[in-house]
């Protein structure tokens, strides 16, 4: 039997094939088809050597809900809130867009106010009922929605997060109303406090659910239809999967698919290779995701955004930044910049021949003779070296560069623009990111990742193998995960351990109920506790690992007094509060292994395919072309070198070199008197 792992991203659709049997991995990249993903995934699967019986797993990364939101032309939607808190979504957290603009107009709520409608009901913050639903006026809001053709409607009620009753019964009634619509209750989908956040993750699932539901059922019949019966999972943000069927509707949950898939990978190959402390540089077509993986654990956060809208789901810490491939250049004020306005995959930079006529990162690269256009790009596309000196040439001619200087500039912008991420993730949080190792992949990040590294000091850089696949491949590497949550806020002082422990049992015996119903037996559950705290007076939590059966809530103080000393550089005498409990539940998978890499018959002299005249500074150089499938294991390459293979190269500067592992990893090494 098989798996299969497909991850879409904004120019290239990629996807890996896995022989349980033998253990042979098969990659591949086919363009994506923007207006229709599952026609880039069905003509990839059918470049592949596969027979669809055999497939027993399909894993997908998919970008339709974070499209949806990004693009705004997602469901025709409504939403139901309490009486007087319908401007909520409208009011948001009264933030000023622009700090020193008095007349900044705020951003656009997700729904006009004339579609939020106010119903009577209350409840207290603990849940108590201090004024009952008026079912008749749900009941009248429904049928006036059914009028107007509404597609999705979100339920939001005050203090829900403790209560769910109201929320549950106006869903019901909402949906007798409005069969074919998608109804979405806040309790479902974040049952924490904070109403605004709430309301707007809540509003934004009901907004993307119509179109995700159309897309992953075109996406299950077309699959049928070519005889390939194998259940299909999704990648969700928190770096676990999810039956299709259960993102349908709650496709919030699938936001940062792609980019978490590239984690799960890095963190399992950084294990195998003995990097366990890894920067992540995820570098595609339209940009860069950068996470920090320290022991093989990435940490999780809850404040997420969706160009403007906040995402309050559980997801893991990943830094985007708009620096990719495809990331146009451009004089902007009297200014160079690139990015964050990306080519895509159609037109595409200048150099796919496709009518592009902007200059990217990507013509750049070939401008400099770093990216080859000897072979294929994706297996498809001829790269056309005098399209991409011809837009470079023409933005240089603007500031008085030639090609290569220009080229040069382009790259050095897009690689201050992806250090400044990676620095948001370790500097700005007390964490030297020369002590670890810079982790690159994507089709893009192995062409600029030693760059990015000597612009942070940092001394290895480690290439995983398949690189331009290798988010594709996190997806064969993700166990099944749930993110269980409950807001109760109380100081430490007013509960015991016997307390604590009970609101994490609720939320355990939740978790083993959802692991059981997918079929997983207890040897392959794995649960972990964690606690949001902050002192008394304060307005954001830190998320704190607790100890199951917990046995003295002086325990808990110390843990959080420890995260809080490093985070800020000092604790305080407040009193400490507990504001959510949470549970994650792990369904553990089964893990493909890299195989060792097979020394015999391989050698350098067969590996150098080539030479091509690379710019570096404004010097050209010989550099030999190696051929990544036939480098010998422990050989080292010293620098200038270009790494190719399919979907990705690697370049290796003068002062770096090279060596592949015995699991097939390309480790770079800076030398001494290199960095200035």
């Amino acid at each position: 039997m098989s798996w299969l792992g497909v991850d879409v991203g904004g120019t290239f659709t990629d996807l890996v094939f896995l022989d349980r049997a033998s253990g042979r991995l098969q990659v591949l990249k086919t363009p994506s088809t923007p207006g229709d993903q599952s026609e880039g995934i069905l003509v990839g699967i059918g470049r592949l050597s596969l027979e669809p019986g055999d497939l027993d797993r399909i894993v997908h990364g998919t970008t339709v809900a974070t499209n949806t939101a990004l693009e705004g032309d997602g469901a025709r939607l409504a939403v139901l809130a309490t009486e007087g808190h319908r401007d909520v979504l409208v009011v948001g957290r009264g933030n000023r867009m622009a700090m020193y603009n008095i007349k900044a107009r705020p951003n656009r709520p997700l729904v006009p106010r004339s579609r939020c409608y106010e119903v009577r009901e209350r409840l207290r913050p603990d849940g108590a009922v201090s004024a009952p639903l008026d079912e008749e006026a749900v009941s009248a809001i429904g049928r006036r929605l059914a009028e107007d053709r509404i597609e999705a409607v979100a339920v939001c009620f005050l203090h829900s997060y403790a209560n769910a009753e109201h929320e549950r019964r106006a869903a019901e009634i909402l949906g007798r109303l409005l069969p074919d619509a998608v109804i979405t209750t806040s309790s479902e989908v974040l049952p924490e406090y904070r109403e605004y956040e709430r309301f707007s993750t809540t509003a934004l699932n009901a907004f993307v659910a119509p179109r995700m539901r159309r897309y992953l059922r075109e996406l299950q019949a077309r699959l049928t239809s070519s005889s390939i019966s194998a259940p299909l999972s999704i990648m969700t943000s928190n770096g676990g999967t999810l039956p299709a069927k259960r993102v349908e509707s709650m496709p919030v949950l699938s936001m940062l698919s792609g980019p978490a898939a590239g984690v799960i990978a890095a963190s399992h190959v950084g294990h195998a290779a003995n990097f366990p402390d890894v920067i992540t540089c995820d570098m595609g077509g339209t940009s860069t995701d950068v996470c920090l993986v320290r022991g093989g654990e990435f940490t999780m956060t809850t404040d997420g955004r969706v160009g403007a809208f906040p995402v309050k789901i559980r997801q893991i810490d990943i830094n985007t930044v708009g620096a990719g491939g495809g990331s146009i250049a451009a004089v902007t004020s009297g200014f160079l910049t690139v990015g964050p306005r990306s080519a895509g995959a159609f037109p595409g930079p200048a150099c796919f021949g496709r009518g592009g006529i902007e200059p990217t990162v990507t013509d750049a690269n070939v401008v400099l003779g770093r990216l080859g256009t000897e072979q294929l790009l994706g297996g498809e596309i001829r790269l056309d070296r005098a399209a991409a000196a011809a837009a470079v040439g023409r933005l240089g001619s603007e500031i008085g560069l030639s090609a290569e200087q220009m080229a040069e500039g382009i790259l050095r912008i897009a690689v201050v623009s992806m250090a400044a991420a990676i620095k948001e993730v370790s500097v700005l949080r007390g964490i030297d990111p020369r002590d670890f190792t810079l982790l690159s992949y994507g089709g893009a990040g192995p062409l600029q990742a030693a760059a990015i590294a000597d612009e942070l000091g940092m001394r290895t850089v480690v290439v995983p193998p398949m690189p331009g696949n290798f988010s594709a491949f996190g997806l064969l590497v993700a166990d099944v995960r749930r993110d269980l949550v409950r807001t109760k806020v109380a100081t430490i002082s007013a509960l015991s351990a016997a307390d604590v422990r009970a609101m994490l049992s609720g939320l355990l015996e939740d978790g083993e109920r959802e692991l059981q119903a997918a079929g997983f037996p207890p040897a392959r559950r794995r649960f972990a506790a964690t606690l949001d705290m902050r002192y008394a007076g304060q307005s954001f939590e830190l998320s704190v690992p607790v100890n199951m059966d917990l046995s003295d809530t002086a325990e808990i103080v110390r843990a959080f007094e420890k995260i809080y000393e490093i985070r800020y550089g000092g604790t305080t005498t407040a009193p400490v509060e507990i504001v959510s409990y949470r549970i994650a539940a792990w369904g553990l998978s089964d893990k493909p292994v890299l195989p060792p890499v097979e020394a015999a018959g391989r050698t350098m002299a067969a590996a150098v395919v080539s030479t091509r005249t690379t710019i570096f500074d404004g010097e050209s150089f010989a550099v030999p072309v190696v051929d990544r499938e036939r480098m010998p294991p422990g050989e080292t390459v010293t620098g200038p070198a270009i790494i190719e293979e399919a979907g990705s190269s690697t370049i290796v500067p003068p002062g770096w070199s090279v060596a592949l592992d015995r699991i097939g990893c390309l480790a770079l090494r800076r030398h001494d008197g290199s960095l200035q």
